[in-house]
């Protein structure tokens, strides 16, 4: 997994790994969550990991787009 940069300053976040098909979420309170195209869209994914590797907005990008969306781990 990598660090997220957590540019904001108050994101939940705390790393996430991708994948060609997915990306994996990793938050501050241990809580690991896996979006994929199949969960949350490809489109929405391809998003969250330009956002993941920006260090900026994914947090909320997760709470306003995609929110339970993922797959059980």
């Amino acid at each position: 997994m990598r660090s997220y940069s957590n540019h904001e300053k108050y994101s939940g976040i705390y790393a996430y790994e991708i994948g060609p098909d997915h990306i994996k979420v990793l938050f501050r309170d241990g809580a690991l969550y896996k979006y994929t195209y199949a969960s949350a869209g490809r489109s929405n994914i391809e998003a969250m990991k330009q956002l993941a590797i920006s260090g900026a907005g994914l947090n909320r990008y997760i709470n306003t787009h995609v929110k339970r969306n993922y797959v059980k781990l």
